[in-house]
Formats: structure tokens, sequence, C-alpha cells
């Protein structure tokens, strides 16, 4: 399989840059749909208490592409003591010499727990194969060990999501300007966010290679497009809703996502599997 950094011809947008911007949901329908989708996350965690479940929730993503935003609707009026939010800094000097998975296999959710991972160890995959922050052998060592890392943790009995949200250019560049503008926001806008427009097809690329190498039947990754937020929250509630067989489940409330919005890579992004040549 050749990498789509290889394939990209220059000057070109990479495969699996452009998502369509679907019409914006208005505040009033907005907040009557997740409120009905939040009485049923509250049904789930019990549900996941009850029984000892494990859920686990990676949330990955360009920046402004909603991330935190959607695990604050997720969480909003869960137990937070069973539903932690794991945001992990850079890597201190000593975890620098672990195991790269070892500080977040530490997270784990245990038994009746919802773990919400804002970004995981796929940071490798992106963030710092594009900085430069891994060395060429460290990725290429993630991704031979990320596929049977997740098959462990799918054998061992936890319910794992992979989320990716995505959004256009446009609107990467309309949000980065809505956070220079509003002092509210500016604790958002760090250096790599500023930098992540110039970046963007670099990121394209790494993350097409990442859905190539680590989409698996028993892990797999779901787009969502997040073009519009309140859409893209939406929808990420229904998916999990949809996939968690809990009690008392409101079948007229959870429905399949919208699968303009929700999908796997080549559903979203089939022109990543057009493009990509045999080996």
């Amino acid at each position: 399989m050749t990498s789509t950094v290889e394939t990209h011809a220059r000057g070109a947008h990479p495969p699996g840059s452009h998502l369509h911007h679907p019409p914006k949901m208005g505040r009033e329908e907005y907040e009557s749909t997740l409120h009905d989708l939040q009485v049923e996350l509250v049904k789930m965690q019990y549900w996941v208490r009850d029984t000892g479940e494990r859920l686990l929730l990676l949330f990955e993503g360009r920046d402004t592409a909603g991330k935190g935003g959607t695990i604050l609707r997720f969480r909003e009026h869960l137990n937070p003591r069973s539903a932690p939010h794991v945001a992990l800094p850079v890597p201190s000097d000593i975890e620098k010499t672990q195991w790269y998975f070892q500080r977040y296999v530490a997270h784990l959710p245990s038994a009746g727990e919802i773990a919400f991972y804002d970004r995981s160890w796929y940071n490798r995959a992106g963030v710092e194969k594009v900085m430069g922050f891994c060395t060429p052998e460290q990725y290429a060592r993630f991704m031979r060990q990320v596929t049977p890392l997740e098959q462990s943790l799918v054998d061992e009995g936890i319910r794992l999501f992979k989320m990716y949200l995505a959004v256009n250019k446009d609107e990467q560049h309309k949000r980065l300007r809505s956070r220079k503008k509003d002092p509210l926001k500016s604790w958002k806008l760090s250096p790599m966010d500023e930098r992540a427009p110039d970046l963007f097809d670099l990121y394209t690329e790494a993350q097409n290679d990442m859905f190539l190498h680590t989409h698996t039947h028993e892990a797999p990754w779901f787009v969502i497009n997040s073009n519009d937020k309140r859409t893209a929250r939406v929808n990420a509630i229904r998916h999990v809703l949809a996939a968690v067989p809990y009690a008392d489940k409101n079948d007229e409330i959870v429905r399949e996502a919208d699968p303009t919005i929700v999908g796997t890579p080549r559903e979203l992004f089939p022109d990543i599997y057009r493009a990509e040549t045999p080996a």
C-alpha cells in the first residue's frame, strides 16, 4: 500500500480534504433534541453502572473541529465520577521514557465507567507526525502496535468508539478567526492552532494514512462531519446511543445517526480509497 503522502500530487489538495456543509441546525431544534438525547445518556450511564460495562470514547480531529464541545455535551448531565474526561498534557520527561501507550492505558475505564479521551494515542498519528514531535521509527512502531492493542481492548470487553471530527479548511479558518476576536475563546488559541491552516494538507495526509492503516472491523473509525457543530454533536451522541444496548431505550428519540453526517472513512471520504494505489 502506498502512502497518501507519496501519492498526493504537488500543489493539489489531497483526497479526504472536503466534506459538504450541512444546513445549520436552528437553536430551538438543537436544544430540544440535545435535551432528549442527554436524558438517554443518563439512562445509558445507569445501565453501564449496573451491568459493570466499560465504554471508551476516543475523540480525534483537527484543531477547531469541536472535540471539547462535543465531549462537554456528552458529559453535561452525567455523573463525572464515573465519566472521566481524559485530556492529557504534553508528556513529562519520565513519560517520554515509557512505552508510548502507557500513560493512556492508565486511564482506561473500570467496570461501570465511561471514559472520554479528548485526543488519544492517535496524537502520534496526527500532531506528533506532522509537527515532527516523534521520529519516523516511533511513528512506524506506533502503527504496528496500535491495532493489536485495540484488538486486546475489544477482546477484554471494552466497548470502543473511535470518532474523528472533521472540518473543511474554510470552516477551520472561520473558527480560528472567531477565537482571535473573542476574548472568552482566546485561551483556545495555541501556537499550533496558528499554524494549522498552513499545515492543513499535511494533516489531511496523516489523517488518510491513519484511516487506511487503523480502520478495522473490530475497532472501526467513524468520521463525523463537524462543519456545523450542532449537527455534529447531536449525531455523535446518536451514534453512541444507537450502538449501546442499554435498558429502557426510547426508540423514538434514539435512532441511527444521519449517514451524511456520520460514517466510516470510506463512506465520508471515498476519494481516499480511490486515490489509494496497490503495492
